[in-house]
């Protein structure tokens, strides 16, 4: 059983600059430094709300390296989640092909959709000082061209319930979805997606890149201080801010693009409004202007 995502991992070429631009942009805090001798990488380990962002660069011949020349750039190399059972979550998803490795205390799994290696992080629960401006995460997304295999497929792999599950569909970015929600009325989860318009980003981008992860999402109460240090910085963003409604109250969502974030997008959302599209959207806390 998972519970949240508790963690994204991040393959990058140089760690101590991008975990520059999470501590200005979102105000992260440095909370480790160690090595992962079976990934062949230096992790470097920051605090983000309640999450952690781990971000790992090559120390010789390894995954870590592999899945940066595979990719050719920084980018979300894994997503990870907590379960009060790893070890038996890893034996579900070895018992449905799933690649395995146990180090660190953690289970590494790794998923083959659309001959491209998606790799998950497997945790025991952990009580986190948070900080930053992001409160917490809740979502990785995986871009997959056969939606319902590979929702299947992680179906399967973590013993997940479908009918707790509900879909998404982005008429202004071009997909469709599923939210395979770890339990019900509970936000975290991974999201599947598929691009339907060629032409918008998310298609272009699959066209281009394949299978894999895309991103992440998290919630923040102070949407405002987000915008201000990104605009302060020159760092990317795109902001969905209704047009009546004035900059002092948080915007719904935003999202901050790779280059910001040294090579991965993270979305954002204010409190309750991911249960607009998650199934319960009386659950959204309005806001008047």
């Amino acid at each position: 059983m998972l519970t949240e995502i508790d963690r994204v991992l991040l393959a990058t070429p140089d760690a101590e600059a991008t975990a520059a631009r999470w501590k200005t942009l979102l105000g992260a805090q440095e909370v480790s430094r160690d090595a992962l001798p079976g990934l062949a990488a230096r992790r470097l380990t920051l605090r983000l709300g309640t999450s952690d962002i781990e971000l790992l660069e090559p120390d010789g011949t390894g995954a870590v390296e592999t899945a940066l020349k595979r990719r050719g750039r920084a980018h979300m190399f894994a997503a990870g989640a907590a379960s009060p059972d790893p070890g038996q979550v890893a034996e579900t998803a070895r018992a449905q092909g799933a690649a395995h490795r146990a180090e660190d205390g953690r289970h590494y799994l790794t998923l083959t959709i659309e001959n491209a290696p998606i790799a998950f992080v497997i945790s025991e629960p952990a009580e986190r000082q948070p900080a930053g401006l992001v409160d917490f995460l809740y979502e990785a997304t995986v871009l997959a061209a056969d939606q319902a295999g590979a929702v299947k497929q992680i179906s399967d792999a973590f013993g997940l319930d479908p009918a707790t599950f509900t879909t998404i569909t982005s008429e202004a970015f071009g997909y469709t979805g599923v939210l395979t929600l770890f339990e019900a009325g509970k936000l975290h989860r991974f999201e599947v997606i598929t691009a339907t318009d060629p032409d918008k980003t998310l298609g272009r981008y699959q066209a281009r890149e394949g299978a894999g992860f895309y991103m992440g999402f998290g919630e923040a109460s102070d949407m405002g201080a987000i915008e201000r240090a990104c605009a302060a910085n020159g760092a990317g963003i795109t902001v969905d801010r209704p047009q009546a409604r004035p900059p002092a109250l948080n915007s719904d969502q935003l999202w901050l693009h790779p280059p910001s974030l040294g090579g991965v997008m993270l979305g954002v959302s204010r409190p309750t409004m991911a249960w607009n599209w998650s199934g319960h959207p009386e659950r959204v806390e309005r806001i008047d202007a």
